[in-house]
């Protein structure tokens, strides 16, 4: 069994980059603090500044579960001031039907949410 991983793909709201970079790493450190079973928790933006991806790795979907619950607040915050819309999300491991759910109604309609639930292989590195 492999870690869990989620990746999100969301568009920002025009000009709001530079809020989005300083919103950035009080979101990192709140989920360093509240969150240790996080194994890795990035966000990267494509190079024209108008669309954000959150690449997560959790060592499970129980660790997934909990950190929908404790960033939803956080979560709402960045759709009403620097993100457009979600869209897409991909999964890598099994999640519960709840987190489907979860991310289905986070996302909106219309929006793919691929999941690849088996894990042939692979290894994950902690920081050296």
């Amino acid at each position: 069994m492999g870690p869990f991983i989620f990746i999100a793909t969301n568009r920002l709201k025009p000009g709001m980059l530079d809020a989005e970079t300083a919103r950035v790493p009080g979101l990192i450190e709140f989920v360093k603090t509240h969150e240790p079973r996080v194994i890795a928790f990035n966000e990267y933006v494509n190079e024209d500044g108008t669309e954000v991806a959150v690449v997560q790795v959790h060592p499970d979907a129980d660790s997934m579960a909990f950190h929908m619950e404790i960033i939803a607040e956080r979560a709402a915050t960045a759709y009403a001031e620097t993100v457009d819309a979600t869209t897409s999300i991909q999964v890598f491991g099994t999640p519960s039907n709840a987190i489907v759910e979860l991310l289905r109604r986070q996302a909106g309609a219309g929006v793919p949410l691929n999941v690849k639930p088996l894990h042939l292989g692979g290894f994950t590195r902690s920081e050296r």
